[in-house]
């Protein structure tokens, strides 16, 4: 099976990779047929989880590859990396403030982004989906630095992302659709946008590794720009709802957060 996916042009790969995290984001989200209400400890584990490990993937797997690619620019190799990485957080600033979108803590009219009417259940979809963005084009850029020619940057270390990410997206998937339930949603309505959330992912994907595809020199920009937007998430969502509720279920949270990254580690740098 690796060897037949080695034998694939770079872009299908990034396809397949991120549909295989959309499938994550499903299955997490295939919780609801099980579960109508979750516990508040175990979401801010599994928030927690998550951004442990988005943080791990934004370095070992996207900057310190940026920054290795950048060595032969015409610009610091530094300086490569931190306009990526600052204009990926940028991008993400932006639409945050353009999208309208709701948090899971956020009460009813407290919709960040535009003025709009849409109901609440649709303002949390749209949040998931928003930092999903990065997070397929995370995969994407990952499998453009192999086509790249980067010196550490092997099929398994996209792989290794590839899987991070889906680790991470079921607890996403079950953290939409099982909150949706709550407020009223039928299952088969919850599952769908819980599901929906995540096919943002390949779309992403794709785009990122067609980017560097055509555009070699950008993808050190890529590798820093996807991890840019991803610690933008992980601080301005993940770790603030992990760290919502009681002394103990914050704790969990942060030991979610150690476990992620550890993990993230040890698939990168094993796999890497």
């Amino acid at each position: 099976m690796l060897e037949w996916i080695s034998n694939q042009n770079h872009i299908f790969q990034a396809l397949l990779a991120t549909l295989m995290t959309w499938a994550m984001t499903a299955l997490g989200a295939a919780m609801v047929f099980f579960f109508k209400e979750i516990n508040r400890r175990v979401l801010n584990t599994m928030l927690g989880f998550a951004a442990g490990i988005m943080i791990a993937a934004s370095f070992w797997s996207l900057l310190a590859p940026a920054i290795e690619m950048a060595g032969d620019a015409p610009i610091p190799a530094w300086l490569v990396a931190t306009i990526g990485f600052l204009g990926g957080a940028g991008f993400l600033y932006l639409a945050d403030k353009i999208i309208p979108h709701t948090h899971l803590n956020s009460k009813d009219g407290e919709a960040e982004g535009i003025s709009t009417s849409l109901k609440r259940s649709i303002l949390l979809v749209f949040s998931i989906t928003l930092h999903n963005i990065p997070e397929g084009l995370a995969v994407g850029v990952a499998f453009g630095a192999v086509a790249g020619g980067i010196t550490d940057g092997t099929l398994m270390s996209a792989l290794a992302i590839a899987i991070g990410i889906g680790l991470q997206n079921f607890p996403e998937g079950a953290a939409v659709s099982i909150p949706l339930r709550r407020e009223g949603l039928s299952r088969s309505r919850s599952f769908f946008y819980g599901q929906a959330s995540g096919i943002v992912e390949p779309i992403a994907g794709v785009l990122g590794a067609a980017l560097v595809m055509f555009v070699k020199p950008v993808l050190p920009y890529a590798l820093a720009f996807a991890a840019g937007a991803m610690i933008f998430v992980v601080v301005e969502e993940l770790i603030p709802e992990a760290q919502s509720g009681s002394h103990e279920s914050t704790h969990l949270a942060t030991i979610g957060c150690i476990l992620g990254f550890a993990i993230m580690m040890i698939l990168d740098v094993a796999l890497g």
